[in-house]
């Protein structure tokens, strides 16, 4: 008798063994999720009833610390990892794992520039330095120093924020 499979499984939506390999650490999912005009980094811990979010950002908040860049480059993505990692320590999570989903892991992808954004706010996360993208990309020189000149400005404001 065949089982069917669960229907995100059948979806494509959620794979069930590296779901479980992160459950089974026992700490808060780092959830990075990118879309073509956004970036969303989310704390999930598990639940029987389902997963709960303690707190989130995402790239449409940076406008709000002047940012009018696009929202999902990988500046924008430090600096929302950045915003979500200082959330994540005012609700007391010290620590997490990294949840890229169906993402397949790329050196220098914007899902590792969002996770440096969390690591550089406080949050203790494992990784590897050689995944991470460039400090020149990460601050935006690829795209001209007044992108560098307003990622140091905006996380210096984040910093302050949320002292």
């Amino acid at each position: 008798m065949n089982r069917l499979p669960f229907r995100r499984r059948r979806e494509g939506k959620t794979d069930y063994r590296k779901r479980l390999a992160l459950l089974k650490s026992g700490k808060p999912r780092v959830v990075v999720r990118k879309s073509n005009k956004n970036i969303r980094v989310q704390f999930a811990i598990y639940e029987k009833e389902g997963d709960k979010i303690i707190t989130s950002a995402m790239g449409s908040e940076l406008r709000k610390y002047e940012w009018d860049g696009n929202l999902s480059n990988t500046p924008a993505a430090y600096l929302t990892g950045l915003l979500a990692g200082k959330k994540a320590l005012k609700k007391g999570i010290k620590e997490g794992i990294l949840d890229i989903g169906l993402y397949t892991p790329v050196k220098g992808a914007r899902i590792f520039a969002a996770l440096k954004g969390v690591v550089d706010s406080g949050v203790n996360v494992p990784y590897s330095e050689e995944i991470i993208p460039s400090e020149d990309r990460i601050y935006g020189k690829h795209i001209g120093d007044e992108v560098a000149e307003k990622v140091e400005k905006i996380k210096s404001r984040i910093e302050e924020e949320y002292e």
